[in-house]
C-alpha cells in the first residue's frame, strides 16, 4: 500500500478509497478468525437466550427486536479490533498519517470496509435467527433496513473509540466505555423501530432519525477518527 501511495502522489480520490479498501478486505481475509468470531458470537447469543428465558413462542416475538439488535450492537464491539490494530503494529497507520493523500478518503475506506466485514454479514443473516426467535415477518424488512442504516453508524462510531485507544495495551475495557453510550441511540430507535413494525405501526420517523445519524456519521466520524489517530499516534 505504501508503494502505491509513493508512486503516484496525486491520485483520485475514487483510486485512494479502492485501494485502501482492497487492501484491508485481502489482509482480513488472511485472518479468516477475526471474521467469524463476531458472526459467531452474534449466532450464539441469539440462540442461547430461548433456552436461558423462555422458549413460549409470544414472549420470543416480542423479545425478538430487542435481542437481535443487542446480540448486533455486542458483535460489532467486538470486531473493532479489526480496525486499526493490525496496521499500528506493522506502521502502515503511520505511513497513512504521513501520506499527502486526504486521510479523510482512507478513513472513510477502513470503516467501509470494517462495515463490509462485520455489519454485511450480521444484516444477511438476522432474518434465519429472526425466524428462531418468531419475528412476525412482517416485521423482517424492517429489521434488515434498520440492520443496514445503524450498523454502519455502529462502525463509525467504533472507529473513533479505537482511534482514541490504538496506542494502548488491553483496551478493550476502556473502548467499550468510550463507546457503548454512543451505541445507545442507535439501539433505541433501531430496536424500536422493529418493535413498531411487529404491531402494526409506522416506522418512517425511526428509520429518518438512523438515515440522519448514517448522513452525520459519515460526514463528521472520519474527522474524528483522523483527530484521534494524530493523538494517539503523537502526530
Amino acid at each position: 500500500m505504501t508503494q502505491t501511495i509513493s508512486a503516484n502522489p496525486q491520485p483520485s480520490l475514487l483510486a485512494l478509497f479502492r485501494t485502501v479498501l482492497s487492501r484491508d478486505l485481502v489482509v482480513a481475509f488472511r485472518h479468516p478468525s477475526d471474521l467469524v468470531n463476531p458472526l459467531i458470537f452474534f449466532m450464539i447469543v441469539v440462540t442461547l437466550f430461548p433456552l436461558a428465558v423462555s422458549p413460549e413462542k409470544q414472549f420470543l416475538s416480542q423479545a425478538a427486536p430487542g435481542v437481535l439488535w443487542v446480540a448486533a450492537l455486542l458483535a460489532t464491539l467486538l470486531s473493532l479490533d479489526m480496525l486499526f490494530q493490525s496496521d499500528f503494529q506493522d506502521g502502515t497507520l503511520e505511513q497513512l498519517l504521513l501520506a499527502p493523500q486526504p486521510l479523510y478518503i482512507s478513513i472513510l475506506a477502513k470503516v467501509c470496509g470494517h462495515w463490509l466485514l462485520s455489519g454485511l454479514p450480521l444484516t444477511l443473516i438476522s432474518p434465519l435467527l429472526a425466524f428462531m426467535l418468531f419475528l412476525p415477518a412482517e416485521a423482517l424488512p424492517a429489521l434488515v433496513v434498520t440492520l443496514l442504516l445503524g450498523t454502519p453508524v455502529l462502525s463509525f462510531i467504533g472507529a473513533v473509540g479505537s482511534a482514541l485507544t490504538v496506542g494502548l495495551r488491553k483496551s478493550g475495557l476502556l473502548l467499550s466505555l468510550l463507546v457503548l453510550p454512543l451505541y445507545i441511540p442507535v439501539l433505541i430507535f433501531s430496536a424500536g423501530a422493529v418493535q413498531a413494525a411487529t404491531i402494526g405501526l409506522p416506522i418512517v420517523g425511526h428509520l429518518a432519525l438512523l438515515g440522519a445519524m448514517l448522513a452525520l456519521a459519515l460526514v463528521l466520524a472520519p474527522l474524528a477518527i483522523s483527530a484521534g489517530l494524530r493523538i494517539s499516534l503523537g502526530s
